[in-house]
């Protein structure tokens, strides 16, 4: 399958009436790249993803390309992409097969090329012997599956998701989650996702454009959004986010928070530094960085999530992978080191190679 890259030049997109959803957006996705769009409802995903499809037309001056090719003024008919949505967009009296060949047969492929074709693509989605099945006498998965069929069928240069898994429940999207992962890295089409589940977009994102009212807050690599967030809004929206104030800034770059001393010689000068739970150690000795109570222990199968009061109204998440259970008020210690703590306006740690990581 062909992929192209996707450039937006300028594309903003204004409402009748004055409102803003989407402000003049730069964009470049790379041929065979998948871009995840991430935020909450009405930060302009969907509309990004609408003016790249040809179902929006952006503001005047804006410019979609595919490739060399400029497209702003195609409909979506003619930009050959494949769309899934989260509402399946099915043909209700149409049976598996005929759903899956529609737009085969408006490209006015042969009946033997059809017929080829449709075993390839229900082969890759696992819908195999479910050619005659009405679409009412499928689960919601399945009616997804065959939305995905359809959308690959054609062979499209890009693919593009609006939430196509928002529907369904959490077991059967994480397994949907891994399909089309899996897929898409078979198919090596450019793909642009949208979705407001981070877990979604680590998954499945080359890359995620985290986006906030109208505007990309923060575009990266999934592991750089995690642990190098440039600004606020996007370490509190990705993943759970401790913040602890500084109250000084000792000697040999140690700072005095609530609980204890953290040592950061890479976020001297800041007001507060932040972490995520699940980096921060219990410590098994005396040697401690902060020391609070427990004062609640939630078991989420596979770890722990603990709330440590730290005093001066400051509480700490700590996950855990220990099967100790822990009594409300019982004392606690902690180790925070360096390479654990950041700051969105000073995201270098030099201690955290992520590079390694990713490898």
């Amino acid at each position: 399958m062909t992929s192209t890259s996707i450039t937006l030049e300028g594309c903003g997109r204004t409402f009748p009436g004055g409102q803003v959803a989407l402000h003049p957006l730069n964009l470049t996705i790379a041929a065979g790249e998948t871009l995840v769009l991430l935020g909450p409802s009405g930060c302009g995903k969907t509309t990004t993803l609408r003016i790249i499809s040809g179902l929006e037309s952006p503001d005047a001056g804006g410019r979609v390309r595919f490739g060399e090719r400029d497209v702003t003024a195609l409909p979506i008919e003619k930009r050959d992409v494949g769309m899934v949505f989260q509402n399946y967009a099915l043909f209700p009296n149409m049976n598996v097969a005929d759903n899956i060949a529609y737009g085969l047969r408006i490209k006015g492929l042969s009946r033997d090329a059809i017929r080829q074709r449709l075993v390839e693509v229900m082969a890759m989605v696992d819908l195999q012997g479910f050619d005659t099945r009405r679409i009412h006498e499928l689960s919601g998965g399945q009616k997804q599956r065959v939305a995905l069929a359809r959308a690959i069928a054609v062979r499209p240069k890009v693919l593009l998701f609006d939430e196509p898994l928002a529907a369904l429940d959490a077991k059967l999207r994480d397994r949907l989650r891994l399909e089309i992962g899996q897929l898409l890295r078979e198919l090596g089409t450019t793909a642009v996702y949208v979705t407001h589940d981070q877990a979604e977009a680590m998954a499945l994102g080359d890359r995620i454009a985290v986006m906030q009212a109208g505007r990309i807050a923060q575009l990266a690599t999934p592991r750089e959004i995690y642990h190098r967030p440039t600004s606020t809004f996007v370490a509190d929206f990705i993943g759970a986010v401790n913040r602890l104030e500084v109250h000084a800034t000792l000697a040999d770059h140690r700072l005095r928070v609530s609980g204890g001393e953290l040592h950061a010689p890479h976020l001297t000068g800041v007001e507060a530094v932040y972490c995520r739970p699940e980096d921060i150690q219990i410590a098994a000795d005396g040697n401690t960085d902060l020391r609070g109570e427990v004062r609640q222990s939630i078991f989420l199968g596979q770890s722990q999530r603990l709330l440590v009061d730290l005093g001066n109204n400051t509480f700490l998440q700590v996950e855990t992978a220990s099967r100790r259970q822990w009594r409300t008020d019982e004392p606690i210690g902690l180790l925070l080191p360096p390479e654990i703590l950041f700051h969105p306006e000073r995201h270098a740690c030099p201690a955290k190679n992520l590079e390694a990581n990713h490898a």
